[in-house]
């Protein structure tokens, strides 16, 4: 089994017997994504990147980690497939000849 599928399983288990799946609609896991990345960001506030607290980084990037599993699996998209697809589309946008080393956004190189 994969670490993606285990994760996944692990996640709805959870959900499940919790009887949070009425919850868990595409808009509220939408929602529940932001807040959580921007607890992940108050991390960082007024701090330089080393200073976050390790700990709490980790639990913060598991519920942005967590609720797209649960967002992704809502809508039968495979992580790993629409991972490796937009870093693909990535890499058209932002070839390395023109990218390495900047910044700059694809309309910009």
């Amino acid at each position: 089994m994969s670490d993606i599928k285990e994760i996944t399983e692990a996640l709805v288990k959870f959900r499940n017997e919790r009887d949070w799946e009425q919850f868990h609609n595409s808009k509220d896991l939408s929602l529940a994504i932001s807040i959580e990345a921007n607890e992940l960001l108050e991390l960082f506030l007024w701090k330089n990147a080393d200073e976050a607290n390790k700990e709490k980084l980790k639990e913060e990037l598991a519920d942005v980690l967590a609720y797209s599993f649960l967002l992704a699996e809502k809508h039968g998209l495979n992580i790993k497939d629409i991972v490796l697809e937009k870093i693909k589309k990535n890499g058209e946008k932002y070839p390395v000849d023109k990218a390495k080393g900047t910044a700059k956004k694809y309309n910009e190189l």
